[in-house]
């Protein structure tokens, strides 16, 4: 709490000084638990500092009015959210960041692939702009805690055509709540966990993107097929 000073009690002229302001939020011991470690995921996966995250950006459950059935996902781009839908009027909320893929498209689609600790291949585009970065992983990227893809991604279809839009955890959770110049809908790692252990392939999604749609960007492109289906074993 900010202490109060009364002008009375000062009784000379003070030199101008800057009042130190605390950073970051409480963090409660049920939020402490549950950006916990996980250390029996396939790669151990250690706590996220959530200090200096805005608590609306935690998951929690929420009042959520819609006409949309329980079990559906719902992301809200504009406020980076992202809803799982429950009975009752209510909804799990998750906190997201937005890269420049999920600002560009809107509209219906289904979960039909989900992967634990997906590789990530980077495109020729983002090889040519950050070779040094991106290049070594040409071949493509195993899962890992430095995989941007993080720790679960769900791929999203209509029909059998691949909309290129992906939900997936993050090697960044500084980003969340924020929008980023590339990918698509990220979540702290322990959150896309979570998400995915409650959506069974086959469940439907609602994209809103109330804003003015960005136009997808060479350098946005999704990951090459041959990447996203590669067999479990290969992820090793």
């Amino acid at each position: 709490m900010t202490p109060l000073f009364l002008a009375a009690c000062v009784s000379q002229r003070q030199q101008p000084y800057e009042v130190p302001t605390p950073r970051g939020f409480a963090v409660s011991p049920e939020y402490l638990e549950m950006y916990g470690e996980r250390p029996n995921e396939r790669f151990p996966l250690p706590a996220t500092d959530v200090s200096e995250v805005n608590p609306r950006f935690l998951r929690q459950i929420v009042s959520y009015p819609t006409a949309e059935h329980p079990g559906t996902i719902v992301v809200d781009t504009d406020n980076h959210f992202l809803y799982l839908v429950q009975p009752g009027g209510k909804a799990i909320r998750y906190g997201i960041g937005v890269g420049k893929q999920g600002m560009s498209w809107r509209g219906r689609a289904r979960v039909q692939r989900k992967a634990e600790w997906p590789r990530w291949t980077p495109t020729p585009d983002m090889i040519r702009r950050e070779p040094k970065k991106n290049a070594p992983w040409a071949g493509g990227m195993k899962g890992g805690l430095d995989n941007p893809l993080g720790a679960r991604a769900l791929y999203l279809y209509q029909g059998n055509r691949d909309t290129l839009y992906r939900i997936h955890g993050t090697s960044e959770p500084w980003s969340i709540g924020k929008s980023m110049s590339s990918g698509c809908i990220r979540l702290f790692n322990q959150d896309i966990i979570d998400l995915y252990s409650r959506v069974p392939s086959g469940t439907n999604v609602l994209v809103l993107n109330r804003g003015k749609l960005s136009a997808p960007e060479a350098t946005d492109e999704a990951p090459p097929p041959d990447d996203d289906f590669l067999p479990p074993e290969a992820d090793f």
